[in-house]
C-alpha cells in the first residue's frame, strides 16, 4: 500500500515540477537545436516522473516526529545478507510447486525484487539517452542508491532527529544490479528505437525553420531581457535618465551590434531580416507588438472598469461583465497563439515585411554537446 501512495504522490507533484522545468527546457532546446523534439520531450519528462517516483518510494510514508526514536543497528554493513535472510525466512521449497506463489508474496523475496526493478529504468535511461557506458552506469547507479541510503540515514536530511529507515549495504548492491540489468535490457531493443544521434539530427533539421512556438518564446524572452535591462539601468545608474533609453538600446543598438539579433534572438538562434528600412521597421514592429499584446488588452480592462463605475452596475452584473471581458481577452491571446502555432507568419509580420531566419546551423552551433 505504501508503494501505491508513493506513486500517487509522484503523479500529483509531477505537474508542478514539470511546470517549473518547462521554461528552462524550452529555452535550452531552442538554444541548442532550434526545435523541440516530441520524442526527446517524452524521454526527458518521463525521466523526471520516474526520478520523482523512486524518490518518494524511498522516503514515504513519512512517520510523525514522535514516532522516530533512537534505535540501535540502523546501519547494516554486511554484504549479501539478503541471501541468508531469504533462506531463513522463505517458505519456498524447491521440490514443492505449491509453495512458489506463497514465496513470491513474502517480504524477503519481493523487497529484493522490487529494489532491482526500481533501478532498471535508471540503467535504461543512462544507456539509451544519456549514452553512458557500462562503467558509468554502474557508478551512477551506485551513487544514486547511496544518495537514497544517506537520505534515510540522515533522517531525511536531519528533519528527523534519528533515522527512520535502515542504511543497508545490500540495497546498494541490489540497486546497482538493477541499473546494470536495465543497461543490458535496453541493449536488446536499441536497434528498434531512434538513437540519440538521430534524435539530435532530426531536431537540428526541424530547427532550420523558425516555428511559431519559437517566436512566442522569443517575444517573452526579449520582454524579460528588456525589463531586466531597465531595472539594471534604474538601479546602477539611478542619477541619470539612461533607463529611459532601454527600448532603443535593446531593440536598436544591440541588434545593430549583433547582426540584426537581440540578446533573446541570439540565444534562440534567430535573425530578423526586413525588406527595407530595417531600423525603422524594427522599431515600429516592436512598438506595435507591445501595444498589441499588452496595452490593448489592459486598455480594454481599464475602459471596462471605467464603464462599470460610470454605469453603476450591480454586483451580479459587474461579475458577469468582467467574466465577458476575461473571455474576450483570453480569446484574443488564444487566437493569436493558435495562429502563430499554425502559420509561419502572422498578418502583422506581413505588414512589417519581416522574415525570421534560423541561425542554428551557423558554425558556432554545429558542435552538439
Amino acid at each position: 500500500m505504501s508503494y501505491i501512495t508513493a506513486i500517487k504522490t509522484a503523479i500529483f507533484i509531477f505537474p508542478l515540477i514539470a511546470f517549473i522545468f518547462t521554461a528552462p527546457f524550452i529555452l535550452h532546446q531552442y538554444h541548442k537545436y532550434g526545435s523541440i523534439n516530441k520524442f526527446r520531450t517524452f524521454i526527458i519528462y518521463s525521466f523526471i516522473l520516474y526520478m520523482l517516483t523512486i524518490y518518494f518510494l524511498v522516503i514515504l510514508p513519512l512517520p510523525s516526529k514522535g514516532e522516530v526514536v533512537y534505535q540501535e543497528n540502523m546501519i547494516h554493513l554486511t554484504p549479501f545478507n539478503f541471501i541468508s535472510d531469504f533462506l531463513q525466512e522463505t517458505s519456498l521449497v524447491i521440490t514443492d510447486p505449491s509453495t512458489y506463489l506463497k514465496a513470491l508474496k513474502e517480504p524477503c523475496f519481493y523487497t529484493v525484487v522490487f529494489n532491482i526493478i526500481m533501478f532498471i529504468p535508471f540503467g535504461i535511461y543512462l544507456r539509451y539517452y544519456f549514452k553512458c557506458g557500462l562503467f558509468k552506469t554502474i557508478i551512477f547507479s551506485f551513487l544514486l542508491s547511496l544518495f537514497f541510503e544517506i537520505t534515510q540515514l540522515t533522517g531525511l536530511y536531519f528533519i528527523y532527529e534519528y533515522p527512520y529507515r535502515v542504511f543497508d549495504v545490500d540495497d546498494l548492491i541490489i540497486n546497482t544490479f538493477g541499473g546494470i540489468l536495465g543497461y543490458l535490457i535496453i541493449g536488446l531493443f536499441k536497434k528498434f528505437l531512434p538513437s540519440r544521434e538521430e534524435i539530435d539530427e532530426a531536431s537540428l533539421k526541424a530547427g532550420s525553420e523558425v516555428s511559431g512556438l519559437r517566436r512566442i518564446t522569443l517575444f517573452f524572452l526579449d520582454t524579460f531581457n528588456c525589463l531586466f535591462l531597465y531595472l539594471f539601468l534604474a538601479i546602477f545608474f539611478a542619477n541619470t535618465n539612461l533607463r529611459y533609453l532601454t527600448f532603443p538600446i535593446y531593440y536598436v543598438i544591440i541588434p545593430y551590434l549583433l547582426d540584426s539579433k537581440t540578446l533573446g534572438s541570439k540565444f534562440l538562434n534567430i535573425r530578423f531580416t526586413y525588406l527595407n528600412h530595417e531600423v525603422l521597421r524594427n522599431i515600429f514592429r516592436v512598438l506595435f507588438l507591445y501595444l498589441y499584446y499588452f496595452f490593448l488588452p489592459f486598455g480594454l480592462l481599464f475602459i471596462s472598469t471605467f464603464l462599470v463605475n460610470y454605469l453603476n452596475l450591480g454586483s451580479l452584473e459587474t461579475i458577469w461583465f468582467y467574466i465577458m471581458i476575461f473571455i474576450l481577452i483570453s480569446g484574443f491571446y488564444l487566437g493569436n497563439i493558435l495562429t502563430l502555432l499554425k502559420k509561419k507568419k502572422i498578418y502583422y509580420d506581413n505588414f512589417f515585411k519581416v522574415e525570421y531566419e534560423s541561425t542554428i546551423h551557423e558554425k558556432d552551433n554545429l558542435n552538439i554537446q
